[in-house]
């Protein structure tokens, strides 16, 4: 398992792994999840959290609703 996929920061394996699983590897397919489901899953803490959200700060990208 990658740390890193697609155009996400490194978020650390187990985040990675998390949205792996689900079919996510792009910093919009996060976003559009929203905050609450990315955090829901398993292996996603709040440091990753943190991670993405820095980064979609800086690309001007926001959570979905």
């Amino acid at each position: 398992m990658p740390e890193q996929i697609g155009d996400l920061p490194k978020i650390g394996r187990p985040a990675a792994a998390a949205l792996l699983n689900i079919g996510v590897d792009t910093l919009a397919e996060v976003a559009a999840l929203g905050k609450k489901r990315v955090a829901s899953l398993h292996g996603v803490g709040p440091k990753a959290i943190r991670i993405l959200e820095d980064e979609m700060q800086q690309r001007g990208i926001d959570f979905a609703d």
